[in-house]
């Protein structure tokens, strides 16, 4: 399978970043900044772990113009279950709430093949997508192995890999190692679970 060219990356981590640029933009607004006052009082009501606490942690994970009208699904209580719907969205995006496994606050937001993608990954499949999806984690996240898309917990020694506000792109074909590092700790975008099916490029927003 070809790899994915840098051109191709570049275009949807654009887009990504104009999105988060623009949503940084609009929250500096009177209008938004009232906005998110009541919306902070709110979440503050909420009580931890119900659907309400679900839906607007899940819906942290992206720009307000993305967030706004997705939909939210909460994940199984027990593996192989489907995932419970919290909020029907009428845009292409899918929010989910924090991870309870991972040690950090790591809601996302995919779009249609990211979920395709994710959909994969959950059953343990080779995803097939039609073209590179995206995700936002604008809160950031936390993962067991860059390496290992299944570890559970980190290999003694090791320490829970913490990743800052980010968008993933996750490409059809393969990334180019040459163009991208693996080292998640060398300042800029890298691959992470190279040489699995699962392989994405995880790019730090700020």
């Amino acid at each position: 399978m070809d790899k994915i060219t840098p051109t191709v990356i570049a275009a949807f981590v654009i887009g990504a970043l104009l999105g988060y640029f623009a949503f940084n933009q609009f929250s500096s607004s009177p209008k938004t900044q009232t906005s998110s006052t009541e919306q902070a009082s709110t979440m503050s009501s909420a009580q931890p772990g119900s659907p309400v606490d679900k839906v607007q942690q899940a819906l942290s994970a992206a720009p307000e113009t993305v967030a706004l009208n997705a939909t939210v699904l909460d994940f199984p209580e027990k593996a192989g279950a489907e995932m419970t719907e919290l909020k029907k969205g009428t845009n292409d995006w899918t929010c989910l709430p924090d991870y309870p496994a991972s040690p950090g606050i790591d809601p996302m937001c995919l779009d249609k093949q990211g979920m395709v993608w994710l959909n994969a990954y959950i059953s343990q499949q080779p995803p097939n997508l039609t073209q590179a999806g995206l995700a936002y984690m604008l809160q950031g996240g936390s993962d067991a192995s860059n390496t290992d898309p299944f570890a559970e917990k980190p290999t003694e020694g090791e320490d829970w890999i913490t990743s800052p506000s980010h968008t993933m792109v996750f490409p059809v074909g393969k990334l180019d190692q040459t163009v991208y590092s693996t080292d998640p700790k060398n300042g800029g975008p890298w691959i992470m679970w190279v040489g699995t099916p699962y392989e994405h490029l995880m790019v730090p927003v700020k």
